[in-house]
């Protein structure tokens, strides 16, 4: 099982909406509490991990960018 983190504005009624629909597909549930990292090489690992996503990210949206300007 992954956890995946989502940010929004909880005044944004289309955001609500969109949540609440991902909610209903039965595939998510919401967690009442944040997980946290247990020890520091969880930790690492996580920061990592998020470091080379975000890396990847900007490979992808540079390649796109650059197809398309």
């Amino acid at each position: 099982m992954c956890n995946v983190t989502l940010s929004y504005n909880e005044n944004n009624a289309l955001a609500r909406r969109k949540l609440a629909a991902l909610l209903a597909t039965g595939l998510f549930t919401k967690l009442d509490e944040p997980v946290e990292v247990a020890d520091a090489a969880e930790k690492e690992a996580h920061r990592k991990e998020v470091e080379e996503f975000l890396y990847g990210s900007k490979i992808l949206a540079a390649k796109a960018f650059a197809k398309h300007l």
